[in-house]
């Protein structure tokens, strides 16, 4: 039976081998040396191929003329997926502002509705209070009974005048106040209703925005793909481009042998960059007291991690727009920036299962975390290369997924982080530090 990462390793391949198929037929509208070579035996020119080429003119122009068209055709691949990516990322984070601005409707139509619903509560209970006290009274009847008593002419008629004008206020407000009873009634079941189609709706853009991240995060797994193919090719191709234009080399080994020395050094830097930022391996917790001002990876009794070090530079709620990286912020900031600056280790707040990790249009370099029971967060403007964790990874809390930069709508350095309730978007700053892991 296949292993997932078998399998993971199957699908990358086939969307390697896309790319270089796109490649390969470009080589053949540019082909000289072998016109009745069908596409699908095109291929990548070996340094054989280019070392039988050398000796004949018009094969070695032929082939410098293919070699341009492999790597216009890797930049092609690449710049279509990355737009493709993109597409996807904004579709992806479109949905999810609706399905917030859904979420809110509903809860703010919920609350008006209990708001409602406890004025006509009051105004029923003071109605209820106000009939009992006219049935004490005598009620209608009063006149007829202060009659009977004796009370008449003179002081007595005057005494009768204010009573019974005392009495037709208590009937008047008695009136009013059940009025008020009803139309609150009425309101707070309007309101009810429009809660539950509100809800219904938040419902299925719900679903719509979990839609959009799974093809989201295909499409940016796709131009990572691309991206790997035409960086690693790209060096080949380029060195074998320069051994077909060099006159005075006669063999492809001095070339063959610069590239790989060249993919090693690539591969050397990687590492240590990566090294450099805390690598991919856990990270962590620490000690200390519970407060504002802990440094990132601390991790609190209640289990949650500070995100990162560094001070809050913006908060939940309307902001002005933030434009960058050829595209803008939305005008609801839907998370809180934490002022990390460069390369600085980004942790896991909580231990949980990776949902997302690639592109996400605004958010530039992304990671999601579910931590079950409806609870997840989120980490965007991530550096390039340095996304750590991966879709389906499990992570443990404090651990370091990421190093902080600048891609996306950003104008500095900055993690900006989110916490999502039942997927909706919600202040991260108290419920954080409702863990003991204050942020800033």
């Amino acid at each position: 039976m296949p292993t997932a990462l078998s399998t993971k390793m199957r699908e990358k391949r086939a969307r390697i081998l896309s790319v270089v198929g796109l490649a390969t037929s470009l080589v053949l509208a540019f082909s000289l040396i072998a016109p009745s070579v069908s596409a699908q035996a095109a291929a990548y020119p070996s340094w054989q191929d280019l070392q039988a080429a050398k000796s004949n003119t018009a094969a070695a122009a032929a082939q410098v003329e293919s070699i341009k068209a492999l790597l216009v055709g890797l930049q092609a691949e690449k710049a279509r997926t990355e737009a493709e990516a993109l597409a996807r990322s904004i579709e992806f984070q479109t949905a999810q502002d609706k399905f917030d601005a859904a979420a809110r409707r509903a809860t703010d139509l919920q609350e008006q509705a209990d708001s409602s619903k406890t004025t006509a509560d009051t105004a029923t209970r003071q109605a209820g209070q106000l009939a009992a006290q006219l049935y004490r009274s005598g009620g209608t009847d009063l006149s007829v009974n202060l009659l009977l008593d004796g009370t008449g002419a003179g002081e007595g008629a005057t005494e009768l005048l204010s009573k019974l004008g005392s009495m037709s206020k208590l009937v008047q407000r008695s009136s009013e106040v059940y009025e008020q009873a009803q139309s609150a009634t009425n309101i707070a079941r309007s309101l009810g209703d429009q809660a539950t189609v509100a809800r219904a709706e938040r419902e299925k853009l719900r679903v719509a925005a979990e839609t959009a991240m799974d093809a989201a995060q295909a499409a940016s797994d796709a131009a990572g793909v691309a991206l790997a193919e035409s960086e690693a090719k790209s060096i080949e191709l380029d060195q074998q481009l320069k051994f077909m234009q060099d006159a005075q080399a006669t063999t492809a080994n001095a070339y063959e042998a610069g590239v790989a020395e060249r993919a090693r050094l690539a591969a050397e830097a990687a590492a240590a960059a990566a090294a450099a930022a805390g690598g991919a391996g856990g990270g962590g917790g620490g000690s200390g007291s519970a407060g504002p001002g802990l440094g990132g990876g601390y991790i609190s009794s209640q289990g949650w991690a500070v995100p990162a070090s560094g001070r809050i530079t913006d908060v939940f709620g309307q902001r002005p727009i933030i434009c960058g990286g050829g595209s803008c912020s939305n005008p609801y900031h839907s998370g809180t920036d934490i002022g990390t600056g460069c390369y600085s280790p980004i942790y896991a707040a909580n231990g949980g299962e990776v949902t997302y990790s690639g592109r996400n249009g605004t958010y530039g370099n992304y990671i999601q975390i579910d931590h079950g029971g409806g609870v997840s967060t989120g980490y965007a403007h991530i550096r390039d290369g340095g996304l750590f964790v991966s879709k389906g990874q499990r992570v443990d809390v404090g651990q370091n997924i990421a190093s902080s930069g600048t891609t996306g709508a950003s104008d500095g350095c900055h993690l900006h982080f989110e916490v999502r309730i039942n997927g909706q978007r919600v202040d991260a700053q108290p419920f954080m530090a409702s863990m003991g892991a204050p942020l800033g």
